[in-house]
């Protein structure tokens, strides 16, 4: 479990595939503060742009996480060396929770459609595959590469759902939003009480006993 506020920026150092088919996937080794590696240990949970990776390789400045097939085919931005990554360690029961309960399970890739500067502030707009419009709300949370935003605005359009967001320097200043530009392409994942309502509301009534 995360929060959605990021504490540090890594590098993708290097992809390696795990074999020679489309079915197999890919080790990703990140370069990273080694500061911020103090106390990871083999086997934790690390949000990488948004999507929850196991540590499997540990050395100094960095470590390496591997991604299945259908991991890469559904996020975006985990594969590609050099690319700057959003990370965030796994919450402790004593973590303050800042942003909002994050799972660090993408449900889908989005698209920006703008981003530009609003006075001291930026603009970003996205949109998200329609399937998963009914789950943002005005003022309500989203999670953009691993970053816990406000939503500040829903439109459903033909085939998409628009949402809007402002972004504040420090959000710009400490993850890689700032690198965004119209036509990037952005892991998502929906807030996780949406999720639970969605399911509760659509699910068939239970049996009942005569």
């Amino acid at each position: 479990m995360f929060t959605g506020l990021i504490t540090s920026v890594g590098r993708i150092a290097e992809v390696t595939p795990l074999g020679s088919q489309a079915s197999h996937g890919k080790r990703v080794r990140l370069q990273v503060d080694p500061a911020w590696l103090q106390g990871v240990e083999l086997g934790e949970s690390i949000a990488v742009s948004g999507a929850c990776m196991t540590v499997v390789e540990l050395q100094p400045g960095g470590f390496a996480f591997d991604i299945s097939a259908e991991s890469l085919a559904r996020t975006t931005g985990l594969d590609v060396p050099g690319a700057q990554v959003n990370l965030e360690q796994s919450v402790a029961l004593s973590t303050k929770l800042g942003g909002h309960l994050v799972t660090g399970h993408v449900d889908g890739v989005g698209q920006v459609a703008r981003f530009e500067p609003i006075g001291e502030s930026w603009l970003l707009e996205v949109d998200a595959p329609a399937a998963l419009g009914k789950f943002f709300a005005y003022k309500g949370s989203i999670v953009i590469n691993g970053v816990s935003l406000t939503v500040n605005r829903v439109e459903d359009l033909p085939q998409r759902c628009r949402v809007s967001i402002n972004l504040i320097p420090h959000t710009l200043q400490h993850t890689n939003l700032h690198q965004l530009r119209e036509g990037s392409a952005v892991n998502l994942e929906i807030d996780l009480i949406a999720r639970y309502v969605e399911r509760m509301l659509g699910a068939p009534e239970g049996r009942k006993d005569v």
